[in-house]
């Protein structure tokens, strides 16, 4: 039986108010490049500018994630819904590849809901597809970035991303946890990993076949 992580003294006193007060900070200091890019999505997707959606956070309670819009509400002769690689576009594919479109998360960090730093936010629907080990992941707050996300991001298996989301789990620091952030500011620079190898997006997460066993 897996057993869940202990919280160190980082994790219960300092990560979420550090967390809340650079997000605060953040929101505040990139204020003009949030008008600008609300601006921009607004003229070339038209509204709603912000997309939320509802994602799992710690313990799989639902919260609403929130992001700038990337993708158009193209459809085709039947009033469907068009492909994401048909709906994300130039101006789309220049959001997520400079992460811009996340900028609006930072409100999920200042109301406690999400970390800098964490596993994911993922779909609800995803919860009783994972495996035990995979499930470990819901043991702490999401994170907008992550070590699957300087690790690869879209460009790994589910399988690797929640082995590194566990890994992360039982080892939260704050050298660790500042380690992340700035392999993240390289990684959006570099723009590495965006999409997976057969898709503009992550695939669906339909399950996996065997148990994940944790690292050493």
């Amino acid at each position: 039986m897996t057993t869940k992580h202990k919280k160190g003294f980082y994790e219960k006193y300092i990560k979420v108010p550090q967390d809340v007060c650079i997000a605060l900070i953040a929101l505040i200091g990139l204020s003009p490049i949030l008008l600008v890019v609300a601006i921009l999505v607004r003229t070339k997707l038209g509204s709603p500018v912000i997309f939320k959606q509802e994602r799992a956070g710690k313990d799989g309670k639902p919260f609403y994630m929130y992001k700038f819009r990337s993708m158009s509400d193209a459809r085709d002769a039947d009033g469907n819904l068009l492909p994401d690689e048909q709906r994300l576009g130039t101006f789309g594919k220049a959001l997520r590849s400079t992460s811009l479109d996340e900028l609006p998360s930072l409100w999920n960090v200042v109301c406690a809901k999400c970390s800098l730093v964490g596993p994911r936010a993922l779909y609800l629907k995803y919860i009783p597809r994972y495996a035990e080990h995979q499930a470990r992941r819901l043991e702490t707050r999401p994170g907008i970035t992550g070590l699957a996300q300087v690790n690869g991001r879209n460009a790994i298996s589910w399988e690797k991303r929640f082995d590194y989301d566990v890994q992360y789990v039982d080892n939260i620091t704050f050298i660790g946890d500042w380690k992340i952030m700035f392999q993240t500011v390289g990684k959006v620079l570099r723009r590495d990993g965006i999409t997976s190898a057969t898709s503009v997006t992550m695939e669906e997460f339909m399950g996996s076949e065997v148990e994940i066993v944790t690292h050493e």
